[in-house]
């Protein structure tokens, strides 16, 4: 927004600001916050930072947990969600030293390396990200787990388990997974979903389109246009931010987990992407297969070689393998295709120009952090092109069929995606030296990373399901 210290004064002038609000991403890809009074918005803030305890961040250990984070002011936006008026904007992350340097840990400094070590290889100097963002939204929730008693409720008014309840009810339910680019009245949050738009029109996130997605009771989408990869991690961090908030003003809450219903559609984050070298595109070839070239066919087999360990950091919640499951539009078997929504990379064959022509690797998710989930997705690619894994060669298709219509003899020839986040922290921690390269990520975030998801998942696994009494209570 800012390319200066005075533009910003000006602007805090102009407007009234009162307050400045910084924004910094944990481990987790959470954002956290700490504000000032604007008259405290000084230069000396851009050269000696301002100190925080990391290790609440998920970050350092506790001896060596104080940090400093210094603000990047091309992020500032106005915060919409404030009573009082608020600039708000990215701190980055260093170590205390002399001079202070990066903290190797923090996610925008793995996704910085992950784009310079791009550019060192001379492949390209950038990839150009475009993330699809699918989430419910209900008015209802509530859940809880305690040793007597653990569950969790949901209600949405539009869902079709209200068809038949409550007085006056003027009908206009969603059949379940009957959601699909529905009309009002049914599509009853239309509205919301175009305040949402409008709000990240206004903050420079451009918008290519909303509309309601399959999943009946509440399920929404919206897609945005391509950016520089580290930039749309941003930006990742501000849709998620502007969707919970928004909803939350009108009544209504937001979630991005992958599958907060029983047999209802999954959520996913499908990641565009292809890469450009002086502003040229390299990933068309007008002979190849879907209008591919090989270095974009190389690429591909980067990332469909390691999807197992980029699982990790792509679907890295428990939840994330209840929507990786076969029968839905999530993928799970580990392939290419063209305009094949059942395999892990789908190449849209809408898009036919240079500039367009791309791929999207369709299993994550929006649990993940996003600057360490685009990085890997990258080092991946990267790795596949220097490797030179040809798909082809590799088995891994193309497969321009329904994945789900194919014999179990054929089936079993593809190999599948992890079936639990176990899996994926199983496959991570035998294959990362591809994410290592360069220091882009460190030996220790992976480390860091690993343990605290498998604390996670040990949870799910000693915590009682609901399930299980109706399965064996009387036993």
């Amino acid at each position: 927004m800012f390319k200066s210290f005075e533009q910003a004064r000006e602007y805090c002038v102009n407007h009234g600001i009162q307050m400045i609000d910084f924004k910094m991403i944990d481990l987790l890809g959470r954002w956290r916050h700490l504000t000032i009074p604007v008259g405290r918005f000084t230069e000396k803030i851009f050269k000696d930072g301002i100190g925080f305890d990391g290790s609440n961040y998920g970050f350092a250990p506790v001896e060596k947990s104080d940090m400093v984070f210094i603000p990047d002011l091309s992020t500032a936006i106005l915060d919409p969600f404030t009573g009082v008026p608020t600039l708000s904007m990215i701190g980055d992350v260093y170590v205390i030293d002399t001079p202070l340097r990066r903290f190797d840990q923090d996610p925008r400094t793995v996704a910085n390396k992950a784009e310079e070590y791009m550019k060192s290889t001379g492949i390209a100097d950038e990839m150009r990200t475009g993330p699809e963002f699918e989430f419910y939204v209900f008015d209802h929730i509530n859940y809880q787990v305690k040793p007597q008693v653990s569950g969790f409720e949901i209600d949405v008014t539009q869902a079709e388990w209200n068809s038949g309840e409550g007085y006056p009810n003027l009908g206009y339910k969603i059949p379940a997974k009957g959601g699909y680019h529905i009309t009002p009245p049914m599509d009853v949050l239309y509205d919301l979903r175009s305040r949402m738009c409008m709000l990240l029109e206004e903050r420079n996130v451009p918008v290519k389109y909303h509309h309601h997605e399959v999943g009946g009771p509440g399920q929404l989408e919206i897609e945005v246009e391509f950016g520089g990869m580290r930039e749309m991690a941003d930006k990742t961090m501000l849709v998620k931010y502007v969707v919970k908030n928004a909803a939350f003003a009108e009544g209504k809450t937001a979630t991005f987990m992958p599958k907060p219903l029983l047999a209802e559609a999954g959520s996913g984050m499908h990641v565009h992407m292809h890469l450009f070298k002086d502003g040229q595109p390299l990933f068309y070839d007008a002979n190849g297969y879907s209008g591919l070239s090989q270095l974009a066919l190389y690429f591909i087999g980067g990332i469909l070689h390691h999807s197992p360990a980029l699982c990790g950091f792509t679907d890295p919640s428990t939840n994330s393998y209840k929507r990786l499951v076969p029968g839905y539009e999530a993928p799970v078997s580990i392939c290419f295709a063209t305009a094949n929504r059942s395999a892990v990379i789908r190449i849209p064959a809408y898009a036919t120009s240079p500039d367009d022509k791309r791929f999207e690797f369709r299993s994550a998710d929006a649990t993940c952090n996003p600057y360490y989930a685009f990085a890997a997705i990258l080092m991946a690619g990267l790795d596949g092109i220097e490797q030179k894994i040809d798909p082809v060669a590799a088995g891994f298709g193309p497969y321009d069929v329904n994945l789900y219509n194919l014999s179990k003899e054929e089936q079993a020839k593809i190999k599948s995606m992890p079936t639990s986040l176990d899996e994926a922290l199983d496959a991570l921690e035998k294959d990362n030296e591809f994410l290592r390269k360069g220091g882009v990520f460190s030996q220790r975030l992976i480390e860091i990373w690993i343990e605290k998801k498998r604390q996670e998942a040990k949870q799910l696994k000693l915590t009682p399901h609901p399930l299980e009494f109706s399965l064996y209570y009387d036993l």
